[in-house]
C-alpha cells in the first residue's frame, strides 16, 4: 500500500494526492501537522531528512519532493500520456517541473505563504512581480494550447496547477488571465479530480 505523508493545506501534498486519484491508485493518507512542527520531529526526519512534505512511501521506496514523486508515479503506474519518453516531450515537461519549483514558487506560492501562513520573511512585492510575470507567460502559452504540453494533460499540468489555482489565497487576481482560468477549469473536469481547500 502506498503511503502519502502530507498536509491538507500544502499545494505540493495536494498535487501528489490529485495525481494518485487521477491514476486511481489506492493509498493511505498520513497527516503531518505542519503547524505543530511535526515535519521537523525526530520521527519524521528519520523518514525524510529534509523535513518536508509530501513524502511518498511505496514498499521499500521513500521519496520526497512533489515533482520527483509525480515523475515516479507516472513512470511506475501511469502511461505515456502522463510522461512521454521521447526526448522533446520529456525535456519540455521537465522544463515545466523546473518552472514549478522556480517561478511559480517565487510568485504565487510565496504570495500565498505570506498571506495565508504569515511568512513575513517573504518579500511580498517581489512575489507579486514574479506572479505577474509567470501568469503572463502561462496565459500567453495557454492562448494557443489547451494543456501545457501535448494535446492532453501530463504531469506538467499537475505540477503547475495547485499554486496557480490557489492564487487568490495570496491575493493575486487571476481575472486578467482568461486562458489560465480556462485551463484551471479543464483540470477540474478531469475524471477523478479531487479538490482541496481554496480550489
Amino acid at each position: 500500500m502506498i503511503k502519502l505523508y502530507g498536509h491538507e493545506l500544502s499545494g505540493n501534498s495536494y498535487k501528489v494526492r490529485l495525481f494518485l486519484e487521477l491514476l486511481q491508485l489506492d493509498y493511505e493518507w498520513i497527516r503531518v501537522d505542519l503547524m505543530k512542527g511535526e515535519h521537523k520531529s525526530p520521527e519524521f526526519l528519520i523518514l525524510n531528512s529534509f523535513g518536508q512534505v509530501p513524502l511518498l512511501v511505496d514498499g521499500e521506496l521513500r521519496l520526497a519532493d512533489a515533482q520527483a514523486i509525480l515523475v515516479y508515479l507516472a513512470k511506475q503506474y501511469g502511461n505515456e500520456q502522463w510522461l512521454p519518453t521521447d526526448a522533446v516531450s520529456l525535456a519540455k515537461i521537465v522544463r515545466w517541473l523546473s518552472t514549478t519549483a522556480g517561478e511559480v514558487r517565487q510568485g504565487v506560492e510565496n504570495a500565498r505563504l505570506y498571506h495565508l501562513f504569515g511568512a513575513t520573511s517573504i518579500n511580498i512585492e517581489r512575489a507579486y512581480q514574479k506572479s505577474e510575470q509567470i501568469l503572463g507567460q502561462l496565459d500567453q502559452h495557454l492562448s494557443t494550447n489547451d494543456w501545457l504540453e501535448k494535446e492532453h494533460p501530463t504531469i506538467a499540468d499537475i505540477a503547475v496547477f495547485p499554486y496557480v489555482a490557489l492564487a487568490n489565497d495570496g491575493k493575486v487576481d487571476l481575472n486578467p488571465y482568461p486562458h489560465v482560468l480556462a485551463w484551471i477549469e479543464r483540470v477540474k473536469q478531469l475524471t477523478n479530480f479531487v479538490p482541496m481547500a481554496g480550489i
